[in-house]
């Protein structure tokens, strides 16, 4: 069997809240016991709602944060406790693409400098190896290499995403994570760059793991997909068994959820009631009994087990 090219085993992550001299300090567990595996070559999307703790798990398997219990293995190495110069190599070949275009970016410094910075980095190359590689990236995420001596107050959100993806592309990385890398665009913007994201994996043989909470970006570019809710991991399958016949009633709820191209047709599975439970006191048994429609007793005190199902389902 193939070995995965990043996988993490009980993984969670706890963070402790505001201390007081008369208030108890509270803990919020933004993930709790994930399990998963990413297969070179392969996109993986984490999907779910705000608070649900997707990009701190992402963050987990790229080990930008440091894991509170659990495991992280990057091609069969457990990495969870990596640090010095392996931590640097892990850095070179573990990128991410940032949420926000606007605040990623350093407004100080010209597009060559923070494009050129993990070349700096990495390898030692002349000055004038550097910007030729500089503008070979600015070529191949569709910028003209002669605004390199821009800066990022220059660019709309969309060209500015395009330089963070050369910025994560310069350090010649084996996995990218995107963290919502096309909510902050223009609808227009988001396919031009999903279409630039889906060439360069090919284009590299990248493996990509997408955190997004657009279903129909999640349809377009994914092959699987981990639906996440209150921390947990509630359903993962392939895309095509995620959007057809979804199992989990709080997937099936998001699908629900996305927008209709036909007004006036009547749901069959009702859209998602009430709100995120509070991480720092999440409900007894099943944390999605809160707002399901098939809610029983048994919910309520007991938490469901994970099943794995015939083709890796689960």
């Amino acid at each position: 069997m193939t070995t995965p090219i990043l996988a993490c085993t009980d993984l969670s992550k706890t963070f402790s809240g505001p201390t007081s001299l008369f208030k108890r300090n509270k803990q919020v567990t933004a993930v709790d016991r994930v399990s998963l595996q990413v297969m070179p070559g392969e996109t993986l999307a984490i999907v779910g709602e705000s608070g649900s703790g997707k990009s701190t798990l992402g963050r987990l398997l790229l080990r930008l944060l440091a894991a509170s219990h659990g495991q992280v293995f990057y091609q069969g190495e457990e990495i969870t406790h990596a640090s010095g110069h392996r931590l640097n190599q892990l850095r070179r070949e573990l990128q991410i693409i940032f949420q926000d275009p606007f605040a990623s970016l350093n407004p100080r410094m010209t597009v060559e400098n923070i494009v050129g910075e993990p070349i700096w980095l990495h390898e030692s190359l002349s000055n004038r190896d550097r910007q030729e590689k500089v503008h070979q990236l600015l070529r191949t995420v569709g910028l003209p290499a002669a605004w390199a001596q821009r800066y990022p107050h220059e660019f709309s959100g969309g060209q500015r995403q395009r330089i963070g993806i050369a910025r994560a592309l310069a350090s010649g990385p084996k996995l990218l994570l995107g963290d919502e890398p096309v909510s902050a665009l223009d609808v227009s913007v988001q396919a031009q760059v999903v279409n630039l994201l889906e060439n360069l994996k090919s284009q590299f043989g990248l493996t990509m793991v997408i955190v997004a909470h657009g279903l129909a970006v999640i349809r377009h570019m994914s092959d699987r997909v981990a639906v996440m809710y209150l921390g947990q991991i509630v359903e993962l399958a392939s895309v095509d068994e995620i959007f057809d016949a979804p199992l989990h009633p709080y997937t099936q709820a998001l699908i629900a959820c996305a927008p209709q191209l036909k007004p006036g047709i009547e749901r069959e599975i009702p859209m998602l009631q009430g709100d995120l439970p509070n991480p720092a006191a999440p409900p007894s048994g099943c944390r999605f009994h809160t707002r399901c429609p098939h809610v029983r007793d048994e919910c309520r005190q007991h938490e469901p087990i994970n099943q794995v199902l015939a083709g890796g389902r689960q």
